[in-house]
């Protein structure tokens, strides 16, 4: 590369460097705002923070960043690297530029109100509470999808935030052979009559030793404490501000064993991925993961296929027995069953391994329906209920346990809820793959060994960052393009042992 081009390079680094530092000060604030913020702190935090942003708008869309752009689109030998860093500029500026300066403060200001007014709403289990704010944000999110354009769906911009490349079309033909495999699977399942005992979950577990024991599986995965944190919130979540500061979340129930730990292993899957990311690509705009679907697929692989496989267990157990008086007498088999129990549930986040993917394609329906304009904000509790009985043969008491359960919708994250179904197919596809490189890779787990997996998904896929869009990754670590076929696949072999199918 030549010298000239060398030297305009690292400039643009260095420009792309300060949105970066900006945006991890933002991303500090949401966190204190998610973690330790009192609720009167709310409106003051949501100008700091629309401030922040109106910032690193600013950056994004000046005319310094539009002529680093026009310079680079006519270089010819850039590498690999500095292409999808050229890419990610341009993509962010005409996004970015598209939104009015004084509309996208707005939006910020009300998203920090909304999520306030959720958590508000979420305790009280009143959706009235946070409909006026939903309201609201649906109206810019609609704004925005006009500013943004779409071809064939309006649908599809959306998605093309956490999912880069994916459209409704594709959506709905993986997503519909999905839903029939685990309506079969499930149906096979109810008509076995098998009973799996989980009583012993729902005893009471104290929060300190959860904590601890939390702690200890996420160090064996290789979580890297000096680079994050554990700390408790309404809602699990994991935030990085760099590399080296990569915080996760979780929340703590004390008459359920499972909750907090599922949702520990699962952020510390992603939190994993963060830490992984290579220095080399600071100052890129591609030193994260590259998409919501792929970042999904390293939570649920840690959280399902790892943290619920009779290997893991074979070596955890007697940990748990030891920490917990509670399992005394249960044997490992119960645990293990109980484990991986089926049953069709309300809350999303502790759903069974099987019925997780409905709850996602409830939700990824009603937004469907909601960006078209086909439902109101008004109609979703009602829809909510509906779906849930029609898809799960299960229906909210109250607004808590229904509509009012995930805290995405507050800040207008729509499309992003399609990306946990796609994470279990991505997971299945790249285990199809790591066993052939990996073939002793379960027994590796039975005797404690998570170091080998750990290793090589950073050698796979979390070095990469957002080098590679998500179809361009998972053909090249596993030579073939997205399917539903091996998440079926495990998803049969393993439930027909467990439910003597």
């Amino acid at each position: 590369m030549r010298e000239e081009v060398q030297k305009k390079l690292e400039e643009f680094k260095g420009y792309i460097r300060k949105i970066e530092h900006l945006s991890s000060a933002a991303s500090v604030l949401y966190w204190d705002m998610r973690v330790n913020m009192p609720k009167k702190g709310a409106a003051q935090r949501g100008d700091a923070l629309g401030l922040l942003y109106s910032e690193i708008y600013k950056l994004q869309t000046s005319d310094e960043m539009k002529s680093f752009i026009d310079y680079f689109s006519i270089v010819e030998d850039l590498d690999v690297v500095s292409k999808a860093m050229l890419e990610e500029a341009r993509k962010t500026y005409d996004q970015t530029k598209k939104i009015p300066e004084d509309r996208y403060k707005e939006f910020v200001i009300l998203k920090t109100s909304s999520e306030v007014a959720w958590e508000e709403a979420k305790e009280k289990s009143d959706f009235n509470i946070f409909k006026p704010y939903l309201e609201k944000v649906v109206e810019f999110t609609k704004e925005f999808v006009e500013y943004w354009g779409y071809k064939e769906n309006k649908y599809d911009t959306l998605l093309d935030f956490y999912e880069p490349g994916i459209t409704v079309e594709k959506l709905d033909k993986v997503f519909g052979e999905l839903r029939d495999a685990i309506v079969n699977l499930l149906n096979k399942i109810k008509a076995s009559n098998v009973v799996i005992k989980d009583e012993f979950f729902k005893k009471k577990f104290s929060k300190e030793l959860q904590e601890k024991f939390s702690l200890y599986v996420l160090e064996k995965m290789g979580y890297d404490f000096e680079a994050g944190r554990l700390d408790e919130s309404v809602h699990p979540f994991t935030i990085n501000f760099g590399n080296k500061d990569v915080r996760i979340t979780t929340k703590y129930l004390e008459n359920e064993f499972r909750s907090a730990l599922f949702s520990t292993i699962h952020e510390g899957g992603h939190g994993i991925y963060e830490q992984n990311i290579p220095d080399e690509l600071d100052g890129t705009g591609l030193n994260s993961g590259v998409s919501m679907g792929i970042h999904e697929s390293q939570s649920r692989f840690y959280e399902n296929i790892i943290g619920r496989s009779k290997e893991f267990w074979n070596y955890f157990y007697p940990e748990v027995q030891r920490v917990f008086s509670q399992f005394e007498g249960v044997s490992f088999e119960d645990f293990y069953r109980g484990i991986n129990v089926i049953e069709p549930s309300l809350i999303r986040t502790e759903a069974d391994e099987l019925t997780y993917s409905l709850h996602v394609i409830i939700r990824y329906e009603i937004e469907k329906a909601l960006i078209k304009g086909e439902v109101e904000v008004k109609d979703l509790p009602q829809l909510w209920n509906e779906k849930y009985k029609e898809y799960l043969g299960v229906e909210p008491k109250n607004d808590a346990e229904g509509v009012l359960q995930d805290v995405h919708w507050s800040d207008g994250s729509f499309g992003y809820f399609p990306s946990y179904a796609l994470g279990n197919l991505y997971g299945a596809q790249f285990l199809n793959k790591m066993i052939k490189d990996i073939p002793e890779v379960f027994k590796e787990i039975q005797e404690g060994n998570l170091m080998s997996i750990h290793q090589w998904l950073k050698d796979n896929i979390h070095k990469h960052g957002g080098v590679h869009k998500p179809a361009e990754l998972i053909k090249m670590v596993t030579g073939e393009e997205l399917t539903a076929k091996y998440f079926i696949e495990y998803l049969n072999n393993k439930y027909k042992e467990i439910y003597k199918l």
